[in-house]
């Protein structure tokens, strides 16, 4: 019947009964009876033909309700309707839906038509029925033409719209046919069991699209949305704990700047860019609401005035639901936006604890941005617009090649020096102006094998380096093995296995107790550094150090291991370390003439070996008899005992067939006063034990010390526990770094880096700490960051600069280790030595004395291949250095800013510059 009923209305077939009415009318025009029976017949039956239609178009009406519902309540809430009754409305706000009074009088008299219709049978009326249609397209016109009533800016443009895509649906409205009645009169049907159970509709037609939109785009079904609707009001909810352990929590942008106390000021207008693209999805969800709404309408156009006072009480009484339907779906919307998403730039995916680290900002298009992606364009758009330098990088041409080490491969410099009489030539002679150059890769390179496994073997290719194998195989240091090169663990003195070698050195020596009261090791003259790597077995850190190309390539093996080491020598100049610090010393057949010249090599040992600490000495004058080893081992008896060392162990290793001796550097000053001969002598009490950088050696000795406050004046906690706790001879009355007084200081700094490491760079920053073995701090301050990171398998190098707060000794008190160093300078260590390296409001203090762009290049020659480099610094000097590395096709895994403070963090590509650049100081004749 709906069918029918649909096709007649539309098609109006009712004019072709009209025309055999007009023929009868002229046959009974013939008399006067017929005329006056004509004219009464048109205004009872006309009235008859009215109730009819009006009967027969309310069962349409009922079947088309839920479009032409839909379509009236999405008016009132999109813009202005099509009758007047709806521009009665005002602005079309759905919140406040408005009857008017001809509404209320078009709602009576379908009532009162209704009883009639209901009273009298439905007959065919054609001719009226016609005459209503008429009627009908009269009024829609007159409503067209009628002005706006209600009066705001937004429901004239709305109306406007509307008028225009009334024009559109016209045309599409004849075809919607069959199938458009039949979803008609099933939505009318769920309509009407809605409204019978007094229950708030859920869903209009338009919202259901919104929601399906929303489902497709982020991945959120309706139950998922609907479970989050309440944390739009209540975020902290969604992640209680996200504040306080997520992200930039604490300082970690500033020094000790708390930015959890003002989340809101991280993106102040991230707001307003939220709601931006949320009108832009509901204005288009509206928009959808109005074409379908104006296509059923269009579909029941012939429907009278009274029919729509009806409906427009229907959206009057609906308007609430409406209301509170499209607020829970904005409130869905925005909601979903508040949801990380894990894909950001490079290998970043937190997986929902990295809620203030990366800040959403805004969304278009369903597909979410982070903080970090937001200031990536910003940069970006800065540099296009002039604002940022272009930097074009070139390729290091000098003769060590994959090698090279600006202040250790001066030829220009080597070759001026009078005299190598005291391994001058291995010392740092670094060049008047740093290189701004990119040193190439070695042919074949790979990625590096990780550790544990790379403490046995390496690549070939990394490190194509055969002579020390060659010279020292048989010693078991390191064999050529296909394309590996492969490490046994031995040494000089240790061939069947550096393990076996520690442990003979504990049993001879028990107060050693490697890992507990011992815990930092100076090894001179490691080799490949195995006794170092074993060490770590025994939870015991070891710096090892060997001049360059003593013997080929030997810290740069130990390096790519995944061992501690430096390049150095003992020429003319002391270590750059502080004094006092180390636990023990170890020398295996190190070949260092300790007796010479006033013993004044050992006496640089001596200096910075704790009081109490061991000396370890392993070499042929130790268990050999040669006349040669015999002189020296008289030479370093009467030097020992002048120094006030105590020789407490010597025994020999039967597996190895080697001998160690074991000193052990006084507590007190009782034996120095108490010698005869006041050789060596005494330091003048103006020579400062911890000032080290290029500071030339002398022949003395540095007395112990005895007030019970100072460092040195008894030894520190056993491991682990000295790693926390603040080192005895902090004072109160000290201000520390940060200002606080210096144990408070040290304590509040550990805090800060454990927080910041756990909640921030374990998961937030796109690093594979897997891969992560060696790692520098760039500026270490107390070491805290380093002590955060003690759990992973990571040694880290932690690097005091010279014009810093000079704290390297506090970093080894707590068991750490690290070295002073000038970044206007390069560092002593082999190209791609470390996996990661980061630097703490370092680089915007270099820029004031420093060429920055060498700096980076520096970092860039250190670093291994996707290495990683956090940098932590103010906003400006953060973004120069995301331009740098840009250029040398990093990949930026974050970028993150508030206020004057930001962050980056990016990694190493393998690109290399095809321009070169030959530096001539550098480059042998």
């Amino acid at each position: 019947m709906a069918q029918v009923r649909y096709t007649r209305l539309d098609n109006r077939r009712p004019s072709s009964n009209y025309c055999s009415t007009v023929t009868v009318v002229v046959f009974v025009a013939l008399c006067l009876v017929g005329i006056w029976m004509m004219t009464s017949s048109y205004v009872g039956p006309a009235q008859n033909v009215d109730e009819v239609s009006l009967d027969t178009k309310d069962g349409i009406k009922k079947q088309m309700t839920p479009p032409a519902e839909e379509g009236n309540v999405q008016k009132s809430e999109d813009s202005a309707g099509e009758t007047p009754n709806e521009e009665k409305k005002g602005d079309g706000d759905a919140s406040f839906p408005e009857v008017d009074e001809s509404s209320s009088k078009q709602d009576d008299q379908e009532e009162k038509k209704e009883e009639k219709i209901k009273e009298e049978p439905i007959s065919s009326g054609d001719e009226s029925s016609s005459k209503q249609e008429d009627q009908e397209e009269k009024k829609e016109e007159n409503t067209k033409e009628e002005p706006t009533s209600s009066g705001d800016e937004s429901a004239s443009k709305q109306g406007d719209q509307e008028e225009k895509k009334d024009e559109k649906t016209k045309e599409e409205s004849t075809s919607s046919g069959d199938e458009s009645s039949t979803k008609q009169e099933e939505q009318e049907e769920r309509k009407e069991e809605t409204a019978s159970s007094g229950e708030t509709k859920s869903e209009t037609e338009g919202g259901e699209n919104k929601n399906d939109d929303s489902k497709s785009e982020n991945g959120f079904d309706g139950n998922d949305l609907g479970e989050k609707k309440d944390l739009k009001d209540h975020p902290d909810e969604e992640n209680p704990e996200s504040k306080s352990e997520n992200g930039f929590d604490g300082s970690d942008l500033g020094e000790k700047e708390d930015l959890k106390d003002h989340p809101d000021e991280e993106n102040p207008d991230s707001n307003d860019k939220q709601t931006k693209p949320e009108t832009e999805d509901n204005e288009s969800g509206e928009n959808q609401k109005k074409t379908t709404a104006d296509e059923s309408e269009k579909k029941s156009s012939d429907d009278d005035t009274e029919a729509k006072g009806d409906k427009e009480t229907k959206t009057g009484n609906e308007g609430a639901e409406t209301k509170t339907e499209k607020e829970s779906t904005e409130t869905i919307v925005e909601q979903e936006k508040s949801i990380p998403k894990n894909g950001t730039s490079g290998d970043l995916s937190p997986p929902g604890t990295q809620l203030e680290l990366l800040n959403e900002t805004t969304a278009q298009n369903g597909s979410f941005t982070t903080q970090a992606t937001e200031s990536k364009n910003e940069k970006e758009a800065q540099k296009g617009s002039g604002d940022q330098v272009d930097f074009k990088w070139t390729l290091c041409n000098t003769t060590a090649g994959p090698d090279y080490i600006p202040c250790l491969d001066n030829v220009q410099a080597i070759k001026s020096l009078k005299t190598t009489k005291h391994y001058e030539h291995r010392e740092r002679h670094c060049p008047d102006t740093p290189p701004t150059c990119l040193v190439p890769l070695p042919e074949g390179y790979k990625r590096p094998i990780e550790w544990p496994k790379s403490r046995e073997k390496i690549w070939y290719t990394n490190v194509p380096h055969t002579k020390l194998a060659e010279y020292k195989g048989h010693q078991n240091w390191v064999k050529v093995t296909g394309e590996f090169l492969t490490f046994p663990g031995g040494g000089t003195q240790f061939k069947h296995g550096a393990l076996h070698y520690i442990d003979f050195i504990q049993e001879s020596v028990p107060d050693i107790s490697w890992g507990k009261r011992s815990r930092v090791v100076l090894d001179v003259g490691c080799g490949v550094a195995s006794f170092g790597g074993f060490l770590f077995d025994r939870d015991v850190t070891t710096m090892s150090l060997a001049p360059k190309d003593e013997h080929e390539a030997q810290v740069q093996f130990a390096l790519e291991r995944g061992i501690p080491a430096i390049s150095a020598v003992m020429g003319t100049t002391r270590l750059p370390f502080p004094g006092r610090v180390f636990d023990i010393v170890h020398c295996a057949r190190c070949r260092v003439p300790w007796h010479i010249e006033g013993g004044k090599l050992l006496l640089e040992l001596n200096r910075v070996l704790r009081p109490g600490g061991f000396f370890v000495w392993s070499a042929t004058p130790v268990y050999q008899k040669k006349t040669e080893d015999v002189e020296i081992w008289e030479a370093m008896t009467e030097l020992t005992k002048k120094m006030c060392w105590e020789l407490i162990s010597i025994n020999k290793d039967k597996i190895n067939g080697v001998g160690v001796a074991t000193y052990k550097k006084p507590t007190s000053n009782e034996c120095y006063k108490s010698r005869s001969e006041q050789q060596p002598p005494i330091c003048a009490d103006s020579d400062d034990p911890n000032a080290s950088w290029k500071v030339p050696l002398e022949a003395c000795m540095h007395t112990a010390p005895e007030d019970t406050t100072q460092r040195g004046s008894q030894w520190p906690e056993q491991w682990p526990a000295r790693l926390e706790k603040p080192p005895f001879w902090l004072s109160s009355s000290q201000t520390g770094v940060y200002g606080k007084a210096a144990p408070d200081d040290f304590s509040a700094d550990y805090e800060h880096w454990k927080r910041v490491v756990t909640k921030s760079y374990l998961n937030g920053l796109g690093i594979n700490w897997a891969s992560v073995r060696n790692v520098m701090d760039m500026k270490a301050v107390y070491g805290g960051f380093a002590a955060a990171l003690r759990d992973l398998k990571v040694w880290v190098m932690n690097v005091v600069p010279i014009d810093s707060p000079d704290t390297l000794a506090i970093i080894y008190e707590r068991g750490l280790f690290g070295i002073y160093h000038d970044w206007c300078e390069s560092f002593s260590t082999y190209p791609r030595s470390y996996d990661l390296v980061h630097a703490d409001h370092l680089l915007s203090k270099l820029k004031q004395r420093c060429n920055l762009t060498a700096v980076i290049a520096e970092v860039d020659r250190v670093l291994r291949p996707e290495g990683k480099l956090i940098v932590r610094d103010d906003a400006k000097t953060v973004q120069e250095v995301e331009a740098m590395v840009k250029a040398m096709k990093w990949e930026v895994h974050m970028t993150y800013s508030k206020g004057k403070e930001g962050l980056l963090s990016v990694q190493k590509s393998i690109w290399r510059p095809e321009d070169v650049q030959t530096l001539t100081y550098a480059i042998a004749a």
